[in-house]
Order: C-alpha cells, then structure tokens, then sequence
C-alpha cells in the first residue's frame, strides 16, 4: 500500500511538472509575434510621356517597432529589405512577406524607394502620388495595379482623401544637374549587401555627377 502511493504522488508531482513546462513554453511561444505584410505591386511610368520605365530600382523595406521604452522611448529598426527591377513594362512584383519578431515589438509600416537616374526618385520627387501617408502607401501598392479609388493623403498640410490609380508611379524627367542631385539624396544604411541595386546604381549616378558638373538642360 506504502509503495502505491509513493508511486501516486510521484505520478501526480511529474504530471504537474509537465503541465507547468507546458504552460511555460506555450506563453514563450506565444510571447513572439508573426509579421505579416502582403504582395506589393506597382508600374513606373514617365510623368510625361506615360510610357513604362523599364530598369528602375524599387525597393521595400520592411521594420518592426520596439516597445520597450528608454530614456527615448521605443526605437524602429528594419527586419528586411527586397529588392527588385522594373520589367519592360515598368512592373514589379514582392511577394507577401512573413516571418517572426521578438517579443515587446509590434510590426511597423513599410517603405519603398524606386529609383532610376535620370527620373524623380520616390519618395519625394514623383508627379503621383503624392501626400500619402504610412498607411495610404501600402494599401497604394497591394491593391492591384489600375484600380482606382480613394487614399488619405496630406494636402497643403491638411489631412484630405485624394484619388488615385493604384500601384501607378509617375516619375519626372530632370532637366538639370540640380534636380539629378536632389534626386540621388537617397540614404540607405551603408551595407552593400543589403541594398546592392541601390548602391549600384547609386554610384554609378554619384560618378556621372562628378564627371557632369556643369551640366545644364
């Protein structure tokens, strides 16, 4: 009788040392968090002519947010970064992006640059569309390519919905050794491998810069 309940006991202790590693591990699991952005679609096209521009850079960056406050509060940093050219018919494609963040972060916007020398750079110096804000700019590019619809967009520094075509990226072309500069002033982190489209063509248009200094339309 003394033997069987020994064995009792030790029964019930393992299985509820069991269940607490269980607990432990599922609120562990649970602790980290799946990010989640969909695919992202869009065509370049000259502001003028409206005609594809093949070869432009487009990038997305993608970030989480931290929630552990400092002595600055939380802090953005990026998880990934894609890139890609645009197709003969100025198209490109991401495919939707999924993985995990550590716990106390929260996912943030994305952002995307699209350049090509030459052309207005994105964000910043592109005819459309223009004024939208973190959340208007992602739904600008997972909603397909042409459709129309409303997005909020800053306006004369006024909060308003503007209509756009979605996914249609219009890019000036520059005329002069000035406007080429401004476009150019893009600041990815110095890490080649991270961004080797846009470093490339980065320095190939530094290079044409300096060797075009007096350049004029």
């Amino acid at each position: 009788m003394n033997n069987w309940l020994s064995i009792k006991k030790l029964f019930i202790s393992s299985t509820g040392i069991f269940i607490g590693i269980f607990l432990l591990s599922s609120v562990s699991f649970a602790g980290w968090l799946i990010y989640y952005k969909p695919e992202f679609r869009g065509k370049v096209i000259g502001a003028e002519t409206k005609e594809p521009i093949e070869g432009a850079v487009v990038v997305v960056v993608y970030k989480k947010h931290s929630l552990i406050s400092g002595p600055g509060g939380g802090y953005t940093s990026v998880i990934k970064v894609k890139e890609t050219l645009t197709d003969k018919n100025g198209e490109f494609y991401f495919s939707p992006y999924t993985t995990l963040i550590q716990p106390n972060s929260i996912e943030d916007y994305a952002e995307f640059i699209i350049y090509k020398p030459g052309y207005g750079s994105y964000p910043n110096y592109q005819v459309t569309p223009r004024g939208l804000n973190a959340v208007s700019e992602e739904l600008f590019f997972s909603k397909g390519i042409g459709n129309t619809g409303e997005l909020e967009a800053l306006v004369q520094r006024k909060v308003e919905l503007i209509r756009v075509t979605f996914g249609i990226v219009e890019l000036p072309i520059l005329k002069t050794w000035e406007d080429r500069n401004k476009a150019n002033m893009i600041s990815p982190t110095d890490d080649d491998n991270e961004w080797p489209l846009l470093h490339e063509m980065i320095k190939k248009e530094d290079q044409w810069l300096e060797n075009n200094k007096v350049w004029r339309e």
